[in-house]
């Protein structure tokens, strides 16, 4: 399979792009983390030891997976210094070799690129992403943090693919976390991922739902650990 072709584009494009892609992304997660009515088309999954998993499917494409649970005595910033800090994104998912800042377009608003190497499960193996991620606070507190690949054109002229490896494509997703009483929160996690490759959709849908879990605990563990350190 051939590379895609590249575009390169001036910052200020490249800014401007990301901000307008970003807003709608941000919106999204706000309405996925939303109480709304039951026919909203998510379906639950999976409930266990207070984490909830749903599904919503969109026609013709890939599932798009919720995950939402409680957080008592943490606050939305002790979770979110676990959760978005680029160089502990290993202590909570395995399977990453490497995390890095390409660019940073302003001081919320930034180009990631994300590795999984040869030994990560079937999902991810050899997969690499190229992610804006944008960082919000919102008017009540709630913090918002938006990632999404990049147009396969616009990243292969920022970052050439290699050789060995396959671009995946990580659809709207994110995390929002709301501040409750008792400095505790409530987090959101969305995720849409296509990895790309010839995995049928119905092997992406089930392992990653088997992932969510396995990530969710481990920020768990992480944020609460984190909790105490502070606190101490």
């Amino acid at each position: 399979m051939s590379p895609p072709q590249s575009y390169r584009c001036c910052e200020e494009s490249l800014r401007r792009y990301v901000y307008f892609a970003s807003e709608t992304c941000v919106q999204e997660l706000l309405s996925a983390a939303s109480d709304l009515k039951m026919d909203d088309g998510w379906k639950v999954v999976s409930l266990n030891g207070g984490v909830e998993i749903s599904t919503k499917r969109h026609s013709g494409s890939l599932s798009v997976f919720r995950s939402r649970w409680l957080l008592t005595s943490i606050s939305p910033e002790q979770f979110m210094t676990v959760a978005n800090a680029i160089d502990a994104a290993k202590q909570w998912d395995s399977h990453l070799v490497e995390a890095k800042y390409i660019k940073d377009l302003n001081e919320n608003l930034s180009i990631i690129r994300l590795r999984f190497g040869d030994a990560s499960k079937r999902l991810f193996k050899n997969r690499e992403f190229i992610v804006y991620e944008r960082r919000e606070t919102m008017d009540d507190g709630t913090l918002v943090v938006a990632v999404a690949s990049l147009p396969k054109e616009i990243a292969a002229g920022l970052q050439p693919e290699r050789n060995n490896s396959i671009r995946g494509l990580l659809l709207q997703s994110g995390w929002v976390v709301e501040k409750l009483q008792d400095d505790s929160c409530r987090v959101t996690y969305v995720v849409q991922l296509d990895p790309a490759g010839w995995l049928p959709k119905f092997f992406v849908n089930n392992k990653l739902s088997t992932r969510l879990v396995i990530i969710i605990d481990n920020l768990r563990k992480l944020a609460q650990a984190s909790s105490c350190h502070s606190s101490s």
